[in-house]
């Protein structure tokens, strides 16, 4: 690498200009594009000019639709939605035309559309504004599904997801916008589907999803001190979904936490857990336990909203349980006593 530090919403801007230079047939489009919204658009206009750089109507379903025509003409779109929950608004657009379109004209439609959409949460922003949806597209067939959480892989995984030939939804999380890290300057991307070792370990995998994986490192840094040793994985990609890394480290470690800040029932979390059980259940030694955030919505009083979330303490206590000898086979997660904690109204089924 070149040692030039870049944080994700720059990484973000590069990506999708060095797509736009690279091909002709890249165009983006969005509300308030022009405007530079959330500054990943900052001179875009200036180069590419309005043809290529489209501000739309205050309208999801519109957005989502028109990139998807887009897209079977043969260009090949980033449509901008902005923050997530928004999307519940192109519903049908996503799962009976984008999802289905290639399947339903036998192959003669291909859409090469990138949509974005930005995990809103952990800023007060009430809960119309501060969904984590992605689970609910992992269940819709035809779509890819990322979420990824350094500003390397930013860039890479949004650069591969223009060149894919399939409809991909990219969830970036708010939480991670200014983190920086060594991004190349160099062409390059990084394949979808596959999963990041972030750490290795011995003692327990432990899964992250989005902006879990910070909390889970200072949560594995805190358990090394104490001769733990977790090997933590950055999911990345849910669509496809890297089952082999997943698999191959808890046969190793013979232990799975997974951290998902989504809401608990149906998350992320649920499909790696069941995954784990069905095709690793002879090489565990103890529960599988998930680390969520519960089934409420969330409050816009930040001293609630704060302690929704996975934190590194959470985080702590769930590995923690599973390394107990003997522990029983009970997939709730651990109170700060050491103990199961006592299931919560739409919080622990």
């Amino acid at each position: 690498m070149s040692g030039r530090q870049l944080n994700y919403l720059q990484a973000i801007r590069e990506a999708q200009f060095e797509e736009m230079t690279r091909d002709e047939r890249v165009i983006l489009m969005g509300e308030d594009i022009t405007s530079n919204m959330f500054g990943t658009t900052d001179g875009f206009t200036e180069a590419f000019g309005t043809r290529r750089v489209r501000n739309t109507p205050i309208s999801e379903n519109i957005i989502v639709g028109a990139a998807a025509g887009a897209a079977m003409t043969g260009l090949r779109p980033i449509a901008d939605l902005t923050i997530a929950n928004f999307i519940y608004l192109a519903m049908d657009q996503f799962v009976n035309q984008v999802a289905k379109n290639r399947f339903m004209s036998a192959g003669q439609a291909s859409l090469p559309v990138v949509y974005r959409a930005v995990l809103f949460y952990g800023g007060s922003n009430g809960a119309q504004h501060s969904d984590r949806p992605y689970p609910m597209f992992m269940g819709v067939p035809g779509l890819k599904v990322i979420a990824p959480t350094t500003p390397y892989d930013i860039k890479g995984m949004l650069k591969a997801a223009v060149r894919s030939d399939d409809p991909v939804i990219c969830f970036e999380d708010s939480t991670l916008w200014m983190e920086k890290g060594e991004v190349p300057e160099e062409d390059y991307v990084v394949p979808l589907g596959r999963a990041a070792i972030r750490q290795p370990g011995d003692d327990v995998t432990v899964v992250a999803v989005a902006g879990a994986i910070r909390p889970t490192l200072a949560a594995a840094e805190e358990l090394a001190s104490d001769g733990v040793s977790v090997e933590v994985i950055d999911l990345r990609s849910l669509v496809p979904l890297d089952r082999t890394t997943i698999l191959d480290s808890v046969s190793r470690t013979g232990r799975l936490v997974v951290v998902d800040p989504a809401h608990r029932t149906c998350s992320a979390a649920s499909e790696i857990s069941a995954t784990v059980a069905e095709d690793a259940w002879g090489d565990l030694v103890a529960p599988i336990v998930r680390v969520t955030t519960p089934d409420v919505q969330v409050p816009v009083s930040p001293s609630l909203e704060a302690d929704l979330y996975p934190t590194a303490q959470r985080i702590a206590a769930a590995i923690r349980r599973v390394l107990e000898p003997g522990a029983p086979r009970d997939s709730r997660e651990a109170g700060t006593n050491g103990t199961a904690a006592r299931p919560e109204a739409g919080n622990e089924r």
